[in-house]
């Protein structure tokens, strides 16, 4: 069966090589709005799924990449076992190969991995027809490039997965969440803190308001480290609903306000606070800061640069015609030869990261 689908994928990728047709990618639709727009036919993908090993003791799994994240994240949890770097869904249809080639990852990311750093290896179909294989389905050194990882964050535009192999973990004994009252400020003042102690955090949020804080590990570890973190504790169903939900989900009103465009900037965790007179929300420990900004791309992109960082436009306004930081002519050239290797003839999702490729 597995034969069948990818046969009838390569047939399209030949035919649309030999029309120099583009195509654009689609698993479960539920990231469409990420990146840029593409031109061309439509490529279903969400039906070539279905979990092909899972090895519970080795904490691997290989499922192909229309399988959906709810399919992949019940069959984990029946082993008492979870994806670490808690991707989001966006939707009931979310598949694991358009997370990956979105290269989305949610709360834990700095304290278990980003989604490349799980990726142990992949199948991919590339735009010359040819099907490949790279990395494993096991943990080990990589000689050469680690091109399963190079697939990841690359938004379909170097190959069509086909297979991912992820490592996974244990899910923890117990989880806690404690919240404190603080501004933002005090906030990346607390976060820069407690990144120097050896405590058993998995998640940092400032809303606006107050600091939230999630503890993962043994159940006798969590008291102490509460009580040196201080604030109050929150109820584990309030605390599983703002996490996975408001945060991971981005339910939370600071992400469905309607006005403003919504920016995504990556900084260093040390860096200050941003010198931008809008609405804000830190995670990673500082790493990560959603703006609500009407600004100009340029002056959110020049802030994001002060800081150490880069910012993309993650959904509304004008700057969605080139969300990403433009590239500079050396990282330009690298991307170019990236497209060349892998996709000569241009045809997949053209124009989704870049306006030339």
């Amino acid at each position: 069966m597995s034969q069948d689908l990818t046969a009838e994928l390569c047939a399209s990728v030949t035919a649309a090589i030999a029309a120099t047709t583009p195509l654009c990618l689609r698993g479960g639709g539920t990231k469409d709005f990420l990146g840029r727009r593409c031109a061309g036919r439509p490529l279903a993908l969400a039906g070539h799924r279905g979990i092909l090993d899972h090895q519970p003791r080795e904490l691997t799994l290989t499922a192909r990449a229309g399988t959906p994240l709810r399919e992949i994240e019940t069959a984990l949890a029946e082993a008492g076992q979870c994806l670490p770097f808690e991707p989001p869904h966006f939707g009931p249809g979310a598949t694991l190969g358009g997370t990956i080639a979105c290269g989305l990852s949610g709360p834990a990311r700095p304290h278990a991995g980003a989604a490349r750093d799980l990726v142990l290896g992949a199948r991919v179909l590339t735009g010359r027809g040819e099907v490949l294989r790279f990395g494993g389905a096991v943990m080990k050194n990589v000689a050469g490039y680690d091109i399963a990882r190079l697939m990841t964050g690359a938004f379909g535009t170097l190959g069509i997965l086909l297979d991912i192999s992820l490592k996974v973990l244990p899910r923890p004994e117990a989880v806690r969440t404690q919240v404190l009252d603080c501004d933002g400020d005090e906030a990346l003042a607390r976060l820069r803190a407690l990144a120097r102690r050896p405590l058993p955090l998995s998640a940092s949020c400032h809303d606006g308001e107050r600091l939230w804080l999630r503890l993962s590990g043994a159940e006798r570890a969590l008291a102490p480290a509460a009580a040196g973190i201080g604030g109050e504790r929150v109820e584990p169903e309030r605390a599983e609903d703002f996490w996975d939900t408001l945060i991971r989900e981005q339910r939370h009103p600071f992400f469905t306000a309607p006005g403003a465009p919504l920016w995504r900037l990556s900084l260093p965790p040390h860096a200050p606070a941003l010198a931008l007179d809008a609405p804000q929300l830190i995670e990673w420990g500082g790493a990560q800061r959603w703006l609500r900004a009407a600004h100009p791309a340029e002056v959110v992109r020049a802030e994001a640069a002060r800081l150490g960082g880069h910012a993309t436009c993650f959904r509304g306004g004008e700057a969605m015609r080139s969300p990403f930081t433009p590239l500079s002519p050396p990282l330009l050239a690298l991307h170019r030869n990236l497209k060349q290797a892998f996709d000569p003839h241009g045809i997949l999702n053209p124009g989704r990261f870049h306006a030339e490729f």
